[in-house]
């Protein structure tokens, strides 16, 4: 195993050519600087410098050694510096859970650049994990929030959460789709239509429960297609194949092929909701969890 202490007295050698002056700056003798170099050489089973009477030079090894050291080295200091933040609870890390939904509607993106105006120095880890993964962290204490598609059990003795957002779901449609050109989109005008499933695989019955969702609305889907996620089942939209519903944020800025009509009738979303767990050991975590509470509103 490397010896740390061994190697930033490699680099000050390398960087001084000269053990003598080397031994200066790191206020050590020069004898026991040399026995240490040496012994790096010898577990290392590598000659790392070139020696003469007037100086010391690096071998073309111990060149690339160097450069591989000093980046060893930087990341030891940072990671010293985070142990002792994290030790004395400020600024810290920051374990974050969150679903693909936090993304791409935009409220994880928008609590990070707040994050990192109001402290640059966080170090910040990212979890993208299912809610009950995430509930479970929480309460092992290996995350500091969620950022869930459903609430925990209510009554829960362990964990707090509150609504994020609402993002309603939209009817996208092929650009040349009959009902592109009508302003107003009914149950009938769905009734029987090719459709495009997007597949939900938290849920075993994700099928039946999209199904019940459109029959509760008025209308049967005729289900062509399955589409793994939201991404997908628009370029299958775009080329043509079906009709699809899909939540607002994903529809922002569509791309060419496909048309989009809200459907004031049909009361289908994506919620998102924030965890935490009701002792909040740090301060940074109750910050953090009051800037993503702050934006919360419906897309």
């Amino acid at each position: 195993m490397l010896d740390l202490r061994q190697l930033r007295y490699f680099v000050a050698v390398a960087e001084a050519e000269h053990v003598g002056r080397a031994a200066e700056r790191l206020h050590i003798s020069q004898s026991p600087l040399s026995r240490q170099i040496a012994q790096l050489e010898k577990n290392l089973g590598l000659t790392l410098f070139e020696r003469s009477q007037q100086r010391i030079r690096l071998t073309s090894d111990g060149r690339v050694f160097l450069t591989e050291a000093r980046a060893l080295l930087r990341h030891a200091d940072r990671l010293e510096n985070l142990g002792r933040r994290l030790g004395r609870g400020e600024e810290g890390g920051l374990c974050i859970g969150y679903v693909a939904d936090a993304m791409h509607t935009g409220v994880l993106p928008s609590a990070l650049r707040t994050l990192r105006d109001q402290r640059p120095g966080i170090h910040v880890a990212l979890y993208d994990q299912e809610s009950s993964e995430q509930f479970e962290g929480l309460r092992q204490r290996s995350l500091d929030i969620a950022l869930v598609r459903t609430p925990p059990p209510e009554g829960d003795p362990d964990l707090n959460a509150a609504p994020l957002l609402r993002d309603p779901l939209l009817l996208a449609l092929p650009e040349k789709h009959a009902l592109a050109q009508c302003r107003e989109v009914t149950p009938d005008d769905l009734d029987g239509q090719p459709w495009i499933a997007v597949a939900d695989a938290r849920d075993p019955a994700w099928r039946d429960t999209f199904v019940a969702s459109c029959v509760a609305s008025g209308f049967t889907p005729d289900i062509r297609l399955d589409a793994a996620d939201p991404l997908t089942a628009l370029g299958l939209v775009a080329s043509g194949l079906g009709l699809a519903l899909i939540q607002r944020s994903m529809v922002r800025g569509t791309s060419d092929g496909v048309a989009v009509r809200e459907l004031p009738w049909y009361e289908g979303s994506v919620q998102l909701w924030a965890a935490w767990h009701r002792i909040d050991l740090r301060p940074v975590v109750a910050a953090f969890r009051e800037t993503v509470l702050a934006d919360r509103a419906d897309t």
